[in-house]
Parts: C-alpha cells; structure tokens; sequence
C-alpha cells in the first residue's frame, strides 16, 4: 500500500488539463474499515493538502457523528475521492473529478483495502461508479432508497454548504438517514 500511495502522490497523468499543479490528496491504509468515496479536493483543499479540510469536511464529520482525530486517522478511515487533484473552477462551482484517476488507480486501491465494512459514496460520480446499476434515476432518489441497499454501502449527497437547499428539500435526510449512518459508524469503529 506505501508503494502504491507514493506513485498515486507523485501522479500526472492529468497534469496538460490543469492550470494548477497537480496535487494528489488521498488518506489511505489497508486496515481502514471505513471508506469515504468523495467528488474531488476542492481549493482549500487543494492548497492545504488534506483531504475535507473545509467545511464540507466539518459538516461530514457532523453526519458520521467523529472527531476530527478519528476522521483523519487512516488506519479507520480511508479517503478516497473519484478525482485525486482539484479540478479546477467552472461556471457553476467546481469542475467534475478527472476520469483519468478512476481508470488508472481506483481498482488498484480497492484491491488493497480488504477490511472495508462500510462505504459511504458522496455525489453521483462516487455513486455511479461504487454502485453502478443498484443506483436511482438521480442523486435523490438514490439517497431516499438507502435503506434499500446492502448495510454496507450509504450513498449520501455532497456535504458543500452549496447542498444547503436540497437538505432543506430533503428533512427526511436528518431525521432518517442521519442517525442511522453515525450509528454504522459506531460500529463500524468499535
């Protein structure tokens, strides 16, 4: 896994398509038990280097109910986002994830995470790809059909306070899923 997390740093195949130095952010270690399949690193995240250091990262720790000691111990909880380096800015918010990442790494890493015992998948791209044909017409649909999935996979809407009126949309989402996701979490860790 050490060599694997060294050529996923020192990645570049996407490097002509950025106007950004690449910057690969993962947090990975094959005893993690939870795996957090996200979007992308957005700017923040891009400039400090770790993953969810923004206020998505503390309105998902909210969700999953941990510390930030807890989020970012790699041994509990993997990171691993659908594209590895920001995106960059578009018109309407950040551009989508790199395909590039997904193709080249994505099995890889999965192949070395044998302890996964709970997935939470953040945003189409994450859900698309960890949950394929299982997945609704769309995000909310999918989300609202949760408790029709295996116990081990959550598909959850992005935590971006840019999400602020599809949770307002969406009550069901705090009252329903929420408290069973921090209890799958709980234990999950224990």
């Amino acid at each position: 896994m050490k060599k694997l997390i060294t050529q996923i740093q020192q990645c570049r195949i996407c490097e002509d398509a950025f106007a950004h130095e690449p910057r690969p952010i993962v947090q990975l270690d094959k005893k993690a038990t939870i795996l957090i399949a996200g979007q992308a690193p957005g700017r923040i995240v891009h400039e400090t280097g770790i993953p969810f250091n923004d206020l998505s990262g503390e309105r998902l720790r909210e969700w999953m109910g941990v510390s930030e000691k807890i989020f970012y111990d790699a041994k509990k909880i993997a990171l691993l986002p659908m594209g590895f380096c920001y995106p960059g800015r578009g018109k309407t918010g950040d551009l989508p994830p790199r395909k590039e990442c997904a193709t080249a790494w994505r099995e890889q890493v999965m192949e070395q995470m044998p302890n996964i015992r709970l997935t939470l998948v953040i945003g189409n791209y994450a859900i698309k790809w960890h949950m394929g044909e299982s997945s609704q017409r769309n995000l909310t649909e999918t989300v609202k059909a949760w408790k029709s999935y295996s116990s081990e996979i959550i598909p959850l809407p992005h935590p971006s306070p840019r999400n602020n009126i599809w949770l307002k949309k969406n009550a069901w989402f705090e009252t329903e899923l929420l408290p069973v996701l921090r209890s799958r979490v709980n234990d999950v860790l224990k």
